[in-house]
């Protein structure tokens, strides 16, 4: 666990952290920063480090969805491999290597469409429930 290195032997940052060089100025409506005060007291911290997290966050949030987005595409893929292998052997009958492999290239090239899909409707009845 990381030391913190207090102001009494000068320093005021986490041993082993590396040093925060940068910074970003903004400027708020007396109203604005009153909002941000609120949330950053509610979450434990002081305005800048409460922002400071709220930007790396956000900034994160791209990486973070694309990977969620490419799960879901797995997801969905298996999604269609099993609901067309599966129905052929639920009515009795077996499938050729010829088709199995049909049916694999055939999830390949869909299950982008697929998942962006089923996100499209999933939105889509968010804002039904919504409005």
């Amino acid at each position: 666990m990381a030391e913190t290195l207090n102001a009494e032997n000068g320093l005021g940052r986490t041993i082993g952290r590396e040093a925060r060089t940068q910074s970003i100025a903004t400027r708020f409506t007396a109203a604005e920063e009153q909002v941000l005060l609120k949330r950053a007291e509610a979450s434990g911290q002081n305005l800048r480090e409460w922002a400071r997290e709220v930007l790396l966050r956000e900034a994160n949030a791209k990486n973070e969805d694309s990977r969620i987005k490419i799960l879901l595409t797995e997801v969905v893929g298996l999604q269609l491999f099993l609901a067309h292998a599966l129905a052929p052997i639920a009515c009795g009958q077996t499938i050729t290597a010829a088709q199995f492999e049909e049916l694999l290239r055939q999830v390949r090239a869909n299950k982008s469409r697929a998942a962006r899909e089923a996100i499209a409707e999933h939105a889509k009845s968010g804002e039904d429930s919504h409005g």
